[in-house]
C-alpha cells in the first residue's frame, strides 16, 4: 500500500539522502523533478534562502534548517553539532567532568526529519480539505528543545537543572543507571515503576539469587516499588549488586537466558550484529535491493468496496481539524502521537482507567506533584495536551455501551499495548473495522505486530540499545553513554505514526479505503542508523567517534568560562577551520575558556563560523530568542499546578496555524463524552456510573 503513490518530490539543497525524503519515497512518492508541478517541495536551506524559487500554490513546501525560517538567528550557521547544543540535548549526553558528546550519527537532524513528515502528511491533509498548499516549517533546535521536557519541567517547578549523567537515566528526582558492563559488553536495563515493570524486576531479582550472588532487591514488593522516590542510598546498594551480577553474564545469556526469564534487558548491539538480527529478517525489514532498510512502517489496507467518508469541517484551527480520533494510548510513544494529532486541530478522546493509569500520571518528579494523584503530573499535562478524558473499565462488558458509538465516530484509533492485547479486548484492527470499514489504526510497539519479538516489551532505551544507537554514542576510549534525560525511540515514533495517520486519512479520502499502520521503534531506530549498517555491509566495523562527524571537516565541544559551560563549534570545510584559528589562534580551548560561551556563540556567527552554546533550560527558557520567537513554550492554566510552559509541537504552518489546549483530568470528560459523542442520556450515565464503568 502506497499512500503517495502518484506524488512528486522536488529536493533542494542537500535533502536528496536525508531520511525525509526516504520516509517520503517509502510511501510511493516520487524523488525527482523540477519545484513546477512538484505535489512536494523539501529543502535544508530556509524561506528566506530561496530567492527567487517560486513553489507553486497548491505544493506542500516543507523547510528544515538549524534554526528554523525568520527570527533573530534564522540565520546563523549550524549543523547536528551546534543544533544539538542550542537544544539542550548535547548538555545532558555523557560524564559531567568530560566534555558533553554528540549521539550517534546525526540523531537531531533525523528526528527534525520525521516532525517535518508528520507537518508535510497534516498539510497534504488539508490541501484535499480546501485545495491549497502551505509552507511548513522545522527548526532542528526547537526540535532538540522539544525532547527536553523533563529538563525544562524540573526547571520552571523547581529551578533545578539536570546533568550529564553517563550511562543512567534522569527522571527528574531520581538517577537510574540504565547501561551496565558485561563480560564481553553491554547491556541496556532499568527497574521500571508499578504493575510494568513489577515482573521483569522480580525476574531479575530471581536470577540473582539462583546465581548465589548478593541481592538487597529480595523481598521487595514490586507493585508499590516508584523509581522516583525510592530513597538514593538503596539505589545505590541495589545498583551495586545489579553491576556485580551483570559483570558475570555475557552478551549471549543475556540475549538467551535473560531473554527467556523476562528481565528486560537487552545486549547493546553493533551495526553488525543489527543486519543479522532474526526479528528484522523475519520481517523482511532488509529485503530490499541494496539490503538497506526502507521501511519506515507498515500498511496494511483496509475492505474495499467503502463509500469515501465525507470531510469533515472541525471547529478547532490547524491542518487536522475534523478528525475524530479514539486514544487507547498509555505510555509515551502513543501520548505523543495524540498530542501531535490533537494540537494540530483533531478531536481526541482519551480513554484511559484507573486501574491502569498513564505512566506519565505516576511519576512524582517534581515537588508540585504527589504520589496517588492522577491530576498533578506536569509530564502528564505537557504529553497530553489537546485532549478530552474518558475513564472506562473496558473489562465490564457495559463499557461497549460507550466504547461501540465511539468506533462510529472515530476515523483513528491510536493504541500502544503489547500486540495481541487489543485482540484480547475485541478492540483489533479486524474486529474494529467490521463495525468501522474506513478506519484508520496506528498500533505503535518497540518490535512491531509480527515477527519472533512481538510479544515482547521494552521502553526508550531498548530500541536505542538494538539498532547499534548506544553502542555508537560516547568517546573512543570509555563506555558508551546516552542521553539520560531526554528519550529517542519514544519522541521519533509517535511523528512517524502521525505522518502515517495523515498520510492514510487523505488516501481514504481519495480511495474510501483505511489501513492498519505498524510503526516500531526498534526499525525507526535502525533507519537512523542507516549509515552505519551501510559501512558494516562494507566490512567496516564502526566505533563512537565522540563529537566528530563524517563529512563535517572539524567540530568539538570546547570549554567556555563558569562552572560547566561548554560551546559546540563545527569548521565544514579548510577555509571554515582557517577562519576559526585566526580568531582563536590554534589552541582553540584556551580561546574559549577564557570567554563566556553567548559572547563566543555571537563573535564566531558574526563572522559565519557555526558555534553554538550547549545550552541548559534555563538559557533555553529564560534567555534563547529564536526559541521564543518560534513560541517554543505555550503557556497554558492547569487547575492545580497553575500557569507554566508547555513544550509546543515543533513546527509551523503558513496556512493552518494550530492552538493546543491544556491535558485533561483523570475522566474529567466523561459525561460529555457520554452524552455529546454517544448519545446516551443523563439517567443511563448516571446508571453505568453506579456500576462503576467511569473507574
Amino acid at each position: 500500500m502506497k499512500v503517495l503513490a502518484g506524488h512528486r518530490v522536488a529536493v533542494l539543497g542537500g535533502m536528496a539522502e536525508r531520511p525525509l525524503a526516504r520516509f517520503l519515497a517509502s510511501l510511493g512518492a516520487e524523488i525527482s523533478g523540477p519545484v513546477e508541478g512538484a505535489s512536494f517541495v523539501i529543502d535544508d536551506l530556509g524561506r528566506e534562502a530561496l530567492g527567487d524559487v517560486q513553489v507553486g500554490e497548491d505544493a506542500v513546501h516543507v523547510s528544515v534548517t538549524p534554526f528554523g525560517s525568520g527570527g533573530p538567528r534564522s540565520h546563523w550557521r549550524g549543523g547536528e553539532l551546534v543544533a544539538s547544543a542550542m537544544g539542550g540535548v548535547l548538555r545532558v549526553t555523557g560524564e559531567m567532568g568530560l566534555a558533553p558528546v554528540k549521539e550517534a550519527l546525526d540523531a537531531c537532524t533525523f528526528h527534525a526529519d520525521m516532525v517535518a513528515a508528520s507537518g508535510a502528511m497534516a498539510a497534504h491533509f488539508a490541501r484535499g480539505a480546501h485545495g491549497k498548499g502551505q509552507h511548513v516549517d522545522v527548526s532542528i533546535q526547537q526540535v532538540a528543545f522539544s525532547r527536553n521536557f523533563n529538563g525544562v519541567l524540573v526547571w520552571q517547578f523547581d529551578r533545578r537543572k539536570l546533568v550529564r549523567v553517563g550511562g543512567a537515566l534522569a527522571y527528574g528526582k531520581a538517577t537510574v543507571k540504565a547501561i551496565w558492563q558485561l563480560a564481553d559488553g553491554w547491556c541496556f536495563h532499568s527497574l521500571m515503576t508499578g504493575r510494568l515493570g513489577a515482573p521483569a524486576n522480580q525476574a531479575l531479582s530471581d536470577w540473582m539469587d539462583e546465581a548465589g550472588v548478593p541481592n538487597p532487591l529480595a523481598g521487595t514488593d514490586w507493585l508499590s516499588y516508584n523509581r522516583s522516590t525510592l530513597p538514593a542510598q538503596t539505589r545505590a546498594l541495589w545498583e551495586a549488586a545489579i553491576a556485580a551480577f551483570f559483570l558475570t553474564r555475557t552478551k549471549a545469556e543475556m540475549a538467551s537466558e535473560g531473554h527467556r526469564r523476562g528481565i528486560n534487558a537487552c545486549v547493546v548491539n553493533e551495526p553488525a550484529d543489527v543486519l543479522a538480527d532474526t526479528h528484522l529478517a523475519a520481517r523482511g525489514f532488509f529485503d530490499t535491493p541494496d539490503g538497506l532498510p526502507e521501511r519506515f512502517a507498515g500498511f496494511r489496507e483496509g475492505p474495499a468496496g467503502v463509500p469515501a467518508p465525507a470531510v469533515h469541517t472541525g471547529t478547532r484551527p490547524g491542518p487536522l481539524s475534523g478528525v475524530k480520533v479514539l486514544d487507547f494510548a498509555w505510555a509515551l510513544v502513543g501520548s505523543i502521537t495524540t498530542k501531535t494529532l490533537g494540537d494540530l486541530g483533531a478531536e481526541v478522546v482519551k480513554v484511559e482507567s484507573r486501574t491502569r493509569p498513564d505512566l506519565a500520571r505516576l511519576d512524582v518528579q517534581v515537588s508540585a506533584s504527589q504520589p496517588g494523584n492522577w491530576d498533578d503530573k506536569p509530564w502528564f499535562s505537557h504529553l497530553n495536551t489537546s485532549k478530552r478524558s474518558l475513564s472506562l473499565d473496558m473489562k465490564n462488558p457495559l463499557s461497549h455501551e460507550l466504547l461501540d458509538p465511539l468506533i462510529d465516530w472515530a476515523d483513528v484509533v491510536v493504541e500502544n499495548f503489547s500486540p495481541g492485547t487489543m485482540k484480547k479486548l475485541g478492540l483489533d484492527y479486524d474486529a474494529l473495522t467490521a463495525r468501522n470499514p474506513g478506519l484508520v489504526m496506528v498500533s505503535g510497539s518497540v518490535f512491531g505486530q509480527t515477527g519472533p519479538m512481538a510479544q515482547e516489551w521494552g521502553v526508550d532505551g531498548t530500541g536505542g540499545a538494538l539498532s547499534g544507537r548506544t553502542y555508537l554514542t560516547g568517546y573512543p576510549d570509555r563506555d558508551p553513554v546516552i542521553p539520560g534525560a531526554v528519550p529517542y525511540g519514544d519522541v521519533i515514533v509517535p511523528y512517524v505514526m502521525a505522518a502515517g495517520v495523515a498520510a492514510a486519512l487523505q488516501h481514504r479520502r481519495e480511495t474510501g479505503r483505511g489501513c492498519h499502520i505498524d510503526a516500531t521503534m526498534y526499525e525507526i531506530c535502525v533507519q537512523q542508523m542507516r549509515p552505519s549498517l551501510a559501512a558494516a555491509k562494507a566490512g567496516q566495523r564502526p566505533q563512537r567517534s565522540g563529537n566528530a562527524a563524517e563529512g563535517v571537516y572539524f567540530q568539538g565541544v570546547f570549554p567556555a568560562s563558569g562552572d560547566d559551560r561548554w560551546v559546540a563549534i563545527s569548521a565544514f570545510s579548510p577555509t571554515d577551520k582557517d577562519a576559526l584559528v585566526a580568531i582563536t589562534g590554534e589552541d582553540i580551548a584556551a580561546w574559549t575558556s577564557a570567554r563566556e560561551d553567548h559572547a563566543i556563540a555571537a563573535e564566531l556567527q558574526a563572522v559565519g563560523i557555526a558555534c553554538g552554546v550547549v545550552q541548559d533550560a534555563e538559557d533555553m527558557i529564560e534567555g534563547d530568542p529564536q526559541l521564543a520567537a518560534r513560541e517554543a513554550l505555550v503557556m497554558l492554566e492547569h487547575p492545580l499546578l497553575g500557569t507554566f510552559g508547555h513544550i509546543a509541537s515543533p513546527m509551523q504552518f503558513s496556512r493552518d496555524g494550530f492552538r493546543p489546549f491544556r491535558a485533561p483530568g483523570m475522566g474529567e470528560h466523561h459525561e460529555e463524552i457520554a452524552r455529546q459523542i454517544c448519545g446516551i442520556p443523563d439517567e443511563r450515565i448516571a446508571q453505568l456510573a453506579q456500576a462503576g464503568v467511569f473507574k
